[in-house]
């Protein structure tokens, strides 16, 4: 009995999706900082690539800062350098930090989702607790951190270090080239650098999401126990049990519908079949202005019964899986089909029609629109 309950009280199952759901009500999402660093730096660098005007600015900017006296005589203040240069840096600012905030916001949609909840922010005396946040330090996940941090470092490192060591000769004679020679040197040198880090950067930042993702589900993981209590939670709900009944209601009265509908087979034109998980029942009469009208339709065991009697009757049949299940889920029966199949069902009233008549014809393929195709199940493809 014992070890039953040992048994029942490991936490070995994967998150139930009510789980998953009251974690990203509590503010917890799969986050990673290492794909955060990866996407800012890379936009960054590519802004600075982009805008070169900026960095002309900050020269001149820079430069006047070192060039009082001219200025002075010619009447400028060093205060408008200043201001030029605070103009400057809020220029920056705008340009930078907007698509940095989207790039940022973007990649923690796609890493783990946004959600905005207050419990995450919700202030709590423990959280002040110095001896709790020595605990977080040396706990485990805090050990975890501080080793990709130092790997982080390390394998960055040994990255700079190899490109150094490969461009090392040609920096090394950087000393005996003039001032705009050397920079030239530099300026071709420091683009090789940044690929290589960004290259290590994206690898580290896959890694980190691989493992962020992995310990974001482990934390999450629910005993056997955990699953029935959940359960029963939320079947004891009134309105969990209101919406069930509700569903069991509906899906009783349309049995009845569609049972009852079976007797109006008599007055169909045609049937189109799945060719015997579906069956719809069609009636239009040639020179009609109106469309055609579902007067039965029936799924598993209504559908053989509809296709059974139609038989009897000398009802021309069609077997279309897509057309069968797209008018199944998007009509009622006694109501018009919708227009988006108005030629796919012509088509294969035109092809009953032929058949019935002794031409001897071939089958044409019916396409439907592609937001109206369904599984059995009625989920759109789409």
């Amino acid at each position: 009995m014992a070890e039953d309950k040992d048994e029942s009280q490991e936490k070995t199952q994967d998150p139930t999706s009510r789980r998953l759901e009251k974690a990203r009500e509590d503010g917890k999402v799969v986050t990673s900082r290492e794909m955060q660093v990866f996407t800012i730096l890379t936009i960054g660098v590519m802004l600075m690539y982009v805008l070169p005007a900026l960095f002309d600015d900050f020269l001149k900017i820079t430069a006047s800062f070192f060039n009082f006296g001219p200025e002075l005589l010619s009447g400028r203040s060093p205060l408008e350098s200043i201001k030029d240069a605070i103009y400057f840096v809020l220029k920056v600012i705008v340009i930078f930090s907007f698509p940095l905030i989207v790039v940022c916001i973007i990649t923690q949609f796609v890493v783990g989702g946004i959600n905005f909840s207050l419990k995450s922010i919700h202030f709590k005396f423990s959280k002040m607790n110095p001896i709790k946040g020595l605990g977080k330090i040396f706990s485990t996940k805090g050990l975890v951190e501080l080793a990709k941090s130092l790997l982080k470092v390390f394998f960055l490192g040994i990255i700079s270090y190899q490109v150094l060591l490969y461009y090392l000769p040609e920096l090394i004679n950087i000393s005996e080239a003039n001032l705009f020679s050397a920079l030239s040197r530099l300026v071709s040198f420091f683009p090789i650098l940044v690929i290589c880090l960004l290259i290590a950067l994206a690898v580290i930042a896959a890694i980190d999401f691989t493992y962020q993702k992995y310990d974001y589900i482990k934390s999450l993981k629910m005993s056997h126990q955990d699953i029935k209590d959940e359960y029963k939670d939320t079947d004891g709900q009134p309105e969990v049990k209101q919406k069930i009944r509700k569903l069991q209601m509906d899906a009783s009265r349309k049995t009845r519908k569609e049972n009852a509908s079976i007797e109006n087979l008599d007055q169909a034109t045609a049937i189109i079949t799945n060719p015997t998980h579906f069956a719809i029942a069609l009636k239009y009469e040639v020179g009609d202005s109106t469309a055609p009208t579902v007067i039965a339709k029936g799924k598993g065991k209504n559908a053989e019964l509809i296709i059974e009697k139609a038989k009897k009757l000398n009802i021309g049949n069609m077997q279309s899986p897509v057309l069968a299940r797209a008018l199944y889920f998007t009509t009622e029966i006694g109501d018009e089909i919708v227009s988006k199949l108005y030629n796919a069902v012509a088509i294969a009233l035109a092809y009953i029609y032929k058949i019935n008549n002794g031409e001897d014809i071939e089958k044409p393929e019916i396409e439907v629109p592609s937001d109206l195709i369904f599984d059995e199940n009625g989920k759109s493809d789409v």
